[in-house]
């Protein structure tokens, strides 16, 4: 069974029809690549399967359908998503970003804080342990936790992204161009990440426009033109698709 799953969706944006008729789905354990033109309706998808626009057709997260349920309720539920900005608290640490999202895993509440603050304390310990094994085994290393995200890599920034975004552990992570502004070492870097998500069994959706780097990970492929899906497949399929090389991949050698 696909862990995650979507079908029919399509967005509107009064009179313009971003996205229509969208399906596909990605089991756990399986890198699954958005690729297509600039304003071709990639990351509306990613706002419809996350429910951030009112949009038609229906997402299930594994046997569960999570069509109506808000934003903040399925990512709770493990649904999460990255954006093409960096996302994370700049006054923070590195660590405590990590902490952060962590949180609903290690915290206490509020009257236990106050009635037993030892447990308190503790808690805090394993919710910084938690953290740090968070980010070394993503390959952020403790040289970096104590800083502020501005003051580290911009690289190392898109990784901590990532991170962030999984936390706890994401069941299904939907992740937007992670690549951009990146290259060499960092790029490795990046895939290494993405690779390392697959093995711990997460269901991943990557857009990408570096094609060398969605070529060389994904396991499928979704080609969206015009808002639309046009092929779909293995990397090697979507290379050889007539229809894509016109559509996307023509236009760019």
């Amino acid at each position: 069974m696909a862990l995650l799953r979507v079908a029919g969706l399509t967005v509107r944006y009064g009179a313009l029809t971003a996205l229509a008729d969208m399906s596909w789905q990605v089991e756990a354990g399986e890198i699954l690549g958005i690729i297509g033109p600039n304003g071709a309706g990639k990351s509306s998808c990613f706002a419809a399967v996350t429910h951030a626009v009112r949009r038609d057709g229906a997402v299930w997260l594994a046997d569960e359908n999570v069509t109506s349920l808000p934003t903040h309720v399925v990512a709770r539920r493990g649904l999460r998503r990255t954006f093409q900005q960096n996302a994370f608290f700049g006054e923070l640490t590195l660590l405590e970003n990590a902490m952060a999202a962590m949180l609903r895993e290690h915290s206490t509440s509020l009257l236990r804080s106050i009635a037993l603050p030892w447990q308190e304390r503790a808690a805090r310990r394993r919710a910084e342990g938690a953290a740090a094994e968070l980010l070394t085994s993503f390959g952020i290393g403790p040289d970096d936790h104590g800083k502020r995200p501005g003051d580290i890599a911009y690289g190392t920034q898109r990784l901590l992204s990532v991170v962030l975004a999984y936390g706890a552990g994401a069941r299904a992570l939907l992740i937007d161009e992670p690549a951009a502004g990146t290259g060499g070492t960092d790029m490795q870097r990046l895939a290494d990440l993405l690779v390392e998500l697959r093995r711990r069994g997460v269901a991943v959706v990557v857009i990408e426009h570096h094609m060398d780097l969605i070529m060389a990970i994904a396991d499928r492929i979704v080609v969206i033109d015009q808002g639309r899906k046009l092929a779909e497949g293995t990397p090697a399929e979507v290379q050889r698709n007539a229809a894509v090389l016109e559509a996307y991949l023509g236009r760019a050698a």
